[in-house]
């Protein structure tokens, strides 16, 4: 088991980063986007928590550089039909805090936001980790985020927007004005959804 990998952060490219540690290795890692967003500058030196998920296929390596991300992939893991793809798209979308207050509050609607999740597949993962993930209550848990972009990500997903895609916009327009009101939100992540394609 690869349960950490230290190195200097060589490149990026969509979900995936090279890794190149001190033995001269260089791992391919997947992550989620939150995380994709917090890592440093190619070059500097990173320190990611791993899960190695082997298959039939290949191996491959999944990184968070929160342990509570970390925990929360590999409870997913565990749910009949969810694999480490679509475990990674949920905690892209929503990150882990997210993900564990919506199965622990059975909330179908923001599981659904997700590309890959529909009703059955949400029933199901609520059905069973809703009772097994107090353990993964972070300390000094961060606030819930406002109604206001959870309903702006919603809307936007139901444009047709992808759920990574919506939340990303949301953030970054919540990083200029916190206190905006949903309409203000879709309109200006429209805007950085739109200028980004």
């Amino acid at each position: 088991m690869i349960a950490g990998i230290r190195g200097t952060l060589a490149a990026r490219s969509g979900d995936r980063i090279i890794v190149d540690t001190p033995a001269g290795v260089r791992y391919e890692v997947s992550v989620p986007l939150g995380v994709l967003e917090r890592l440093p500058v190619e070059g500097a030196e990173i320190d990611l928590h791993t899960v190695l998920v082997v298959r039939e296929d290949g191996w491959s390596l999944y990184g968070f550089d929160r342990d509570h991300e970390r925990l929360v992939f590999q409870r997913l893991l565990n749910t009949t039909g969810v694999g480490p793809r679509l475990a990674l798209a949920l905690l892209s979308a929503l990150g882990g805090v997210r993900v564990v207050n919506a199965l622990k509050g059975g909330d179908l609607a923001a599981l659904c936001t997700v590309s890959g999740v529909g009703k059955r597949t949400a029933e199901r993962m609520v059905l069973e980790l809703k009772d097994k993930l107090e353990d993964l209550t972070p300390p000094g848990e961060p606030p819930a985020r406002a109604p206001a972009a959870d309903q702006a990500v919603q809307a936007l997903a139901h444009l047709g927007y992808g759920a990574a895609d919506a939340e990303r916009a949301v953030r970054a327009v919540l990083a200029k004005d916190g206190s905006a009101e949903a309409a203000d939100l879709i309109r200006n992540a429209l805007h950085v959804l739109s200028g980004s394609r």
